[in-house]
């Protein structure tokens, strides 16, 4: 009996040769994602010997999409994107198109038409969620309020091409390329009614995962779980993601990728979130892997050598140019610019539907194949490059700190939100407590002051969240606490107390020196999440300590206690 191990052996050289390289690459110092393009780039059919089965490993790299998408989906509420919308709907949409006019005149001045210059430009201007994630999870980031701007625009940029997508089949014609097949049987659906549709179903799909899928995924999972199999839990776990993720797509015309995030999302929901984001987690990585070898795969070295002055231009584009254009639109928005340098990093590549854009641009005549390979070999390359494009954003945030007239130009001087009202009451200024942070903690902590009635002034990276807790009545500046200014306008110099209630505490130091600088007698309360960190605060004297764990546990202990001793006194 002949069995067909195309599967098993692509699976295998994937894996074998992604750890081999891998592992080269951290040895040099290298991030690893690099070893694993080179390992695709070896098994791939560009290169002499062992030649792995290209399609399958496309299927597989989606697979690792879902996935990826699904986890980002399990740590990413509703909430997180509707909190973002204001900056990461207008800024993915305007990017998208200064991007795409970037792409789509280079492609007019080597020649090419119209409807090839479009698809170019949108398939450069679109970025990788998946390389995104990678790079945020690294850093330790992805939970943090510019992670969640960062993946905010993307799923716009995901929702965008997903439209793309639907569209361009219907624009063939009028843009130079082929008819589509349902075109030439005189099926001609107007613009309207496609555009109409796309939207219909796409809406369709997320109130089906709002209404329904919210209570009845959630609801699954517990039973599954009360089953006490970790095996079951685990295969209910990567088949919602999967299922959802193949339903969406063929069932409302949705990505994969979209599909999982929303799955992801929902399951978020129910109270056993975190153990299935810990019992999916080494899977996604072993199918992340092969998203990364696929792509390798693809890679086709001729081009350098043929055309290494269109490379050069397009990994410029990428690279630099829509970099560029996020910065500013980011400043624009009056982010601050350590938002706008981390939003330009992880927009810096492109990836999984540049290739599908590519594609379709081929197949229906609008684009040359020079066109997709020269994407495939700038998404390579960007790829490669952008984690040295994340570690240059220390240095770049070390410039605009030292050189106070070049952060000055950055600043949000004229941003009302910066700033304190001049109307709140001198009173409230004086004997208060300045807050950093309004997330799950620290709004606990500004409930309970405000019920006492003791005068706080809030101070919050996010803008929206400051517009709206001054809408309710609430002081409150928008800034990150870890810069003087901000501490100023929030009047630490006359406050009673500094609580420092934000999940990252890499600037707590930094905080509490300002603090203490301008009130030396200063009350300091901090947040911390490990003994490490909280050693090393309690050596700097940095006041009162408070760590989760440790909260908790002691939480918990007192009222076993409070039990016991209720038992002890009742009489037998």
């Amino acid at each position: 009996m002949h069995h067909n191990l195309s599967l098993i052996t692509t699976i295998a050289a994937a894996l074998g040769t992604g750890l081999l390289f891998g592992y080269i690459a951290t040895r040099l110092k290298l991030p690893a994602l690099v070893g694993y393009l080179a390992a695709g780039i070896i098994i791939g059919p560009a290169t002499p010997g062992f030649v792995a089965d290209t399609a399958l490993a496309g299927q597989l790299a989606e697979i690792g999409v879902m996935l990826m998408m699904f986890g980002v989906g399990l740590h990413f509420s509703l909430d997180d994107l509707w909190a973002v919308r204001k900056i990461a709907l207008p800024g993915a949409i305007l990017q998208i198109v200064f991007a795409t006019a970037l792409g789509m005149g280079l492609a007019l001045y080597w020649g090419w038409s119209v409807g090839g210059g479009l698809v170019f430009g949108l398939a450069l201007s679109v970025a990788s969620t998946v390389v995104l994630l990678r790079a945020l999870e690294e850093r330790s980031i992805l939970d943090s309020l510019n992670g969640r701007i960062a993946v905010g625009w993307l799923v716009v940029e995901d929702l965008v091409t997903v439209l793309v997508l639907v569209l361009l089949p219907a624009l063939a014609g009028p843009l130079g390329g082929a008819l589509p097949d349902a075109a030439q049987h005189g099926d001609h659906a107007s613009l309207w009614t496609t555009l109409a549709i796309t939207l219909g179903q796409v809406a369709a799909f997320i109130a089906l995962m709002l209404i329904v899928g919210r209570k009845l995924f959630p609801w699954i999972l517990w039973q599954v779980a009360r089953t006490g199999s970790r095996e079951l839990f685990t295969l209910c776990v990567i088949a919602a993601a999967v299922g959802i993720a193949y339903g969406s797509t063929h069932y409302f015309g949705v990505s994969f990728a979209l599909g999982a995030f929303f799955a992801g999302m929902v399951l978020r929901e129910s109270a056993l979130a975190h153990r299935a984001a810990e019992e999916s987690l080494p899977l996604r990585d072993a199918f992340a892997v092969l998203f990364f070898v696929s792509v390798g795969m693809l890679f086709e070295p001729a081009i350098i050598i043929e055309q290494p002055l269109k490379l050069l231009a397009v990994v410029f584009i990428i690279v630099f140019g829509k970099s560029i254009v996020a910065f500013l639109l980011v400043l624009l928005l009056r982010y601050p610019a350590k938002s706008a340098l981390l939003i330009s990093a992880s927009l810096a590549q492109i990836g999984e539907f540049s290739f599908i854009l590519a594609a379709l641009g081929l197949s229906l005549g609008l684009m040359p194949a020079e066109g997709q390979s020269l994407i495939l070999a700038g998404a390579i390359i960007s790829i490669a490059l952008n984690p040295l494009v994340f570690h240059t954003l220390t240095p770049l945030e070390r410039l605009l700190g030292l050189n106070s007239k070049l952060a000055a130009r950055f600043e949000r001087t004229t941003d009302p939100l910066a700033m304190l009202p001049m109307s709140v009451p001198q009173e409230q200024l004086s004997g208060h407590v300045v807050l950093v942070g309004y997330g799950r903690v620290g709004r606990r902590i500004a409930d309970a002051l405000e019920a006492q009635g003791i005068a706080l002034v809030v101070a919050e990276h996010n803008r929206e969240l400051v517009d709206t807790l001054r809408q309710r009545g609430i002081h409150a500046v928008a800034g990150n606490g870890g810069e003087t200014s901000v501490l100023i306008q929030a009047h630490i110099a006359r406050a009673a107390m500094l609580v420092i209630a934000t999940p990252d505490t890499f600037e707590v130091r930094a905080m509490i020196e300002t603090a203490r600088t301008l009130n030396p007698h200063i009350q300091t309360v901090v947040r911390t999440h490990s003994d490490s960190e909280a050693e090393l605060l309690r050596s700097e004297r940095a006041g009162e300590i408070f760590m989760g764990e440790q909260e908790l546990a002691k939480g918990m202990s007192a009222h076993v206690l409070a039990q016991f001793a209720q038992k002890q006194q009742r009489p037998h």
